[in-house]
């Protein structure tokens, strides 16, 4: 996997931009500097010049004439750049962060976007970067996190983050922010980041050619499920369920614990009102067991887009994946209803297990202001609407542009609004990142030995160690 990333490369025409902006950031400080030096040597009574970052200076030269200019701290540069940290690399995701940008750069043009992606992982391997930089004081400007414990559990909780009450009251943004997700973002009255969507993890992506040449209905059950997963089997396709790398796997867990051991159960692991070492986890773990004897042999080398692909090509039949799944789809030039259709997860209908990306500002960011502009526009409609339609989500705010989103997002849309709202531990909502990692180790055992005994000790001892 990538290091850190790399800048978003420019385009000629920015390129050209850019350095004509420096050229005249340099001149304005040339002249600034000359009318500083000209001001020293006058013959005067009045000369005075304070020079401060980014402060309008009063220069009073021979004539008696005053002249305002503003000087920049240091190195022009650094006071004309922020630093975003993501692990938005491929797919959808990818497109709609570019989308975001375009938006950005029409907004704040002299401000250059430094596009700090690390690849891989559900943002695994772009929070370990990150927690390097953060331990090491070197933290990027503004950085993707997950409401939700992800967030308050892990940032918060180290005081690594500022809180961003101010943007909210100026932008408005408590009067368009669920409020279902005000409190997942929030600490002590504080609130701690800009979400900029909804995503659902529990759904169900399926190639509608082959269900129909199978004779096979989308299930609505588990036991509806492992029927159609049987048959397809049955008429020699191998791996029915197609499957990814390793956090996929904590995906399709989390989805199928909420299918087998329902909400209030599902929702009570995260505040102690369900045992782990009870029977209702047992039996979740028993068909989370069975549902991976219909997936592939080779699911830790596929990317998550790679398992996407194998439903498109007919190779698989069915994939659980939230919805940046139907971005990926897009992307390639797949329509929905013909190369693909969904549902929500067998077991789960009524409910959506949600998670949601949001930024941060950094306490010391080395660029504040520009961090803050940043943030401004991941908050605001037009930044919005302009990144959900091609990640494949739904905005965090409550009046985005219905016309712009497609069928399945207007259906997630609406199921927003009426199912049952509860949260994913993959993507950081209800457990903080040191407890997830430590499921994250007994699900990696799991795979090796099969022993659901031993994963179940394994998740008990884990959550009692969380506190």
């Amino acid at each position: 996997m990538e290091g850190a990333g790399a800048h978003r490369p420019r385009t000629t025409e920015e390129e050209r931009t850019f350095m004509m902006r420096k050229t005249l950031r340099l001149f304005g400080l040339m002249l600034a500097i000359a009318l500083v030096a000209a001001a020293c040597s006058s013959s005067s009574d009045d000369t005075s010049t304070t020079v401060a970052s980014g402060e309008t200076t009063e220069t009073t030269v021979a004539s008696g004439e005053t002249t305002e200019t503003t000087v920049a701290s240091g190195d022009a540069d650094m006071a004309s750049q922020v630093e975003v940290f993501s692990w938005w690399t491929g797919g959808g995701e990818a497109a709609g962060l570019d989308a975001m940008i375009v938006v950005f750069d029409a907004a704040y043009p002299d401000i250059e976007f430094v596009n700090q992606a690390v690849a891989g992982g559900a943002g695994t391997n772009a929070r370990a970067v990150l927690a390097s930089r953060l331990q090491a004081n070197d933290p990027p400007d503004s950085w993707q996190g997950h409401a939700g414990q992800e967030l308050i559990g892990t940032y918060v909780a180290a005081d690594q983050i500022e809180p961003l009450n101010f943007l909210y009251e100026q932008e408005g943004w408590l009067e368009v922010m669920p409020d279902t997700l005000i409190p997942l973002i929030s600490k002590d009255g504080n609130i701690y980041s800009v979400p900029v969507n909804i995503h659902r993890s529990n759904v169900l992506w399926a190639n509608p050619t082959v269900l129909t040449d199978a004779g096979i209905e989308m299930p609505t059950t588990l036991d509806e499920f492992y029927t159609a997963l049987d048959a397809l089997q049955a008429a020699g396709m191998e791996a029915p369920l197609a499957m990814g790398e390793q956090w996929t796997t904590m995906h399709l867990f989390e989805t199928i614990m909420l299918a087998s051991m329902g909400t209030d159960a599902w929702d009570g692991l995260w505040d102690g009102s369900t045992a782990w070492d009870g029977p209702e986890v047992t039996q979740g773990l028993d068909d989370f067991a069975k549902i991976l004897t219909y997936t592939n042999a080779d699911a830790a080398a596929l990317a998550w887009q790679d398992a996407g692909q194998l439903v498109l090509d007919g190779t698989a039949a069915f994939n659980i994946m939230g919805d940046w799944q139907e971005g990926f789809f897009r992307e390639v030039g797949s329509e929905p209803q013909t190369g693909y259709t969904w549902a929500a997860v067998p077991g789960t209908d009524g409910n959506f297990q949600f998670l949601s990306d949001s930024f941060v500002l950094a306490k010391s960011a080395p660029h504040r202001d520009e961090a803050i502009a940043w943030l401004t526009v991941a908050g605001s409609l037009e930044g919005q609407d302009a990144f959900n339609p091609v990640k494949g989500s739904i905005p965090a705010r409550s009046d985005g542009d219905r016309s712009l989103y497609g069928e399945y997002l207007l259906s997630a849309m609406d199921d927003w609004a009426s199912d049952r709202v509860t949260g994913s531990l993959t993507h950081g909502v209800v457990a903080n990142d040191s407890w997830k990692s430590e499921i994250d180790t007994a699900i990696g055992l799991f795979l090796i030995d099969g022993d659901v005994a031993g994963f179940q000790a394994a998740l008990a001892a884990a959550a009692e160690a969380s506190g």
